[in-house]
């Protein structure tokens, strides 16, 4: 690229890092949430133009996206006391959580579900969501064996990604890492607003993304 054409192309949004035309910050309004949110995002991840972690992080007052593989503690991570029993990782790994039928569940070391689960649920004062594929979720979870002193919860979601044939999953329950933050912090707030919000967010970059791609098969087919 020459310095002219460096010059012309817009810059990426400071505030979720995509391509002008796929930004929809301007339409966000924060959401003050209870349960915090803490996104560990997976350093092959972060470049995706479908990625959805740091637009999942802003619509929300409190909320944390940190790129990396390992940490050394979640007090850490946040810079501040907190104990680890009172917040929760998103974690599917092998567990089945249709079987249980609650859209969250709060599973022990052995993917079976915890006594008193409304209880536990109550009790969580934050979520970590692992952002990335299949492979590098289980890299996340695997290299910070500090998150075994939190709950582990999975969802079992009643339909499949909004990501349809743009990003497939490998399992059903897979879930854009904005639809699951939407999910589980809608059921332990008991707010369906926020799953609401943060759909329409979502559904706003895929309708841009989708017309982009319309724009590149134009453009390309023009050429010649």
């Amino acid at each position: 690229m020459d310095n002219e054409t460096a010059r012309a192309a817009p810059a990426d949004c400071p505030r979720c890092h995509k391509p002008a035309e796929l930004c929809v910050c301007d339409a966000i309004a924060p959401i003050d949430n209870r349960v915090s949110l803490l996104i560990l995002q997976h350093p092959q991840e972060k470049d995706r133009a479908l990625g959805t972690a740091r637009l999942a992080a802003l619509n929300f007052r409190d909320a944390m996206v940190k790129v990396g593989l390992s940490w050394p503690s979640l007090k850490k991570i946040l810079g501040r006391d907190v104990d680890p029993h009172r917040w929760a990782v998103l974690y599917l790994g092998s567990a089945k959580p249709a079987a249980h039928g609650r859209d969250i569940v709060a599973i022990d070391r052995k993917g079976e579900p915890e006594r008193n689960q409304d209880a536990l649920l109550r009790d969580i004062e934050g979520v970590i969501v692992l952002d990335g594929n299949w492979s590098q979720a289980k890299a996340l979870w695997w290299r910070n064996p500090w998150m075994l002193k939190c709950r582990r919860v999975i969802l079992a979601p009643k339909h499949p990604s909004r990501y349809g044939r743009l990003r497939r999953e490998p399992r059903r329950e897979g879930l854009s890492t904005i639809e699951a933050a939407a999910m589980v912090l809608s059921r332990l707030e008991g707010r369906p607003e926020i799953e609401t919000a943060l759909t329409a967010s979502f559904d706003r970059l895929l309708a841009r993304y989708r017309a982009t791609q319309r724009d590149d098969r134009a453009g390309a087919g023009s050429t010649g």
